[in-house]
């Protein structure tokens, strides 16, 4: 058992040989700049002399009192353990810091199989000239996703506010009709500006709401007229986290369009004005839903569903399935209903 006095002693050695940095740490802001991890911890600790102790590593006969409250015990127990959350969005303590780093976003992956129960051989739009025909299509083709995002700007108030861009394109190629020079049938680009505000409160039993943001995000498939579809939004997002599940609420609210440049003035009562995503991580294996919705009554009613499911093959390599069902697979099938059923393989999940 340690002695108290060798106990002290060992306080006053680690604050002998603490680096050098600490000694010029004058404020928190100070403190969190400091990259190494032992020093950081010691910087916080010299803010507020009765906290001492916490900067002791944390060993079998060796732990914070439990009633310690030192900027050093608040920033231990905040990143002590890993969260999905925490990592993915750099919300914990530990993770601060990085600016411009590219990270991965959503899932990542290929889909050599991708078949619908119901092709969209005539898309159409309200808006005028945007109705076409497209007989030559197959039922089965090949739908592949690349999703990253950085963060621009750190504490952008005060200690909270971070500031993400985010870039999604999904495409759609019809590499099994070889009558039709096997085009990409359908690509659609999501850019995004978010403003996320860390936060680590709970709510029920375990769950613990872990971020708000709030983001600008343009979705669009890059196409001319009669093909041509978008929107723009303004979006909200809740997100929670419980272990190994995470929940993330998202309202949004179309931004108006001019009528003579609107190519889909009816795509909220189909692509919604909302969704709501589920994911379970269990080891290498993860499972999403995906719910979206309308939120309107009657003939103005749709909305879609969307499963996916990934299991580890070898290393990160993960085999991928995805179903989907209702209405906006993709852009230009915003207001057509069909079942798709997808297996490919991941490079990337959401955690």
């Amino acid at each position: 058992m340690i002695r108290r006095p060798l106990l002290a002693a060992l306080t006053l050695l680690l604050a002998a040989v603490a680096p050098p940095a600490v000694a010029d740490a004058g404020s928190l802001e100070d403190c969190r700049g400091i990259a190494d991890n032992g020093a950081r911890l010691a910087c916080y600790d010299a803010l507020n002399p009765s906290a001492v102790r916490a900067a002791i590593p944390t060993t079998p006969f060796s732990a914070p009192p439990p009633d310690d409250t030192s900027p050093t015990a608040t920033l231990r127990s905040s990143s002590a353990l890993p969260t999905l959350l925490g990592h993915a969005w750099e919300l914990d303590d530990d993770e601060r810091g990085h600016i411009l780093r590219i990270r991965p976003y959503k899932p990542v992956y290929v889909l050599p199989l991708f078949h619908t129960t119901r092709a969209n051989h005539a898309p159409t739009s309200p808006a005028a000239g945007h109705s076409a025909d497209r007989t030559e299509l197959n039922d089965s083709e090949a739908k592949l996703q690349i999703s990253l995002k950085t963060k621009l700007y750190e504490d952008l108030f005060g200690s909270n506010g971070d500031l993400w861009f985010g870039f999604t394109q999904t495409s759609r190629w019809q590499v099994y009709n070889p009558g039709d020079s096997r085009p990409f049938r359908e690509t659609n680009y999501e850019p995004e500006a978010m403003l996320v505000w860390r936060s680590d409160l709970p709510v029920i039993g375990d769950w613990r709401w872990r971020y708000t943001a709030l983001g600008i995000n343009h979705q669009s498939n890059g196409r001319s007229l009669p093909l041509s579809r978008s929107w723009n939004r303004v979006v909200a997002s809740f997100a929670f986290e419980k272990q190994d599940w995470t929940l993330t609420l998202r309202p949004w609210w179309r931004i108006p369009e001019k009528a003579e440049r609107d190519d889909n003035p009816d795509i909220a009562d189909y692509l919604g004005r909302g969704d709501l995503q589920i994911v379970r991580r269990w080891g290498q294996h993860q499972l999403s839903l995906l719910l979206r919705h309308s939120l309107r009554v009657g003939n103005d009613s749709h909305g879609a569903v969307q499963m996916d499911y990934a299991f580890p093959i070898a290393g990160e390599l993960r085999g991928h399935l995805q179903w989907f069902s209702g209405y906006g697979e993709s852009m230009i099938d915003y207001n057509h209903r069909a079942n798709y059923f997808g297996v490919g393989v991941s490079l990337i999940e959401w955690y």
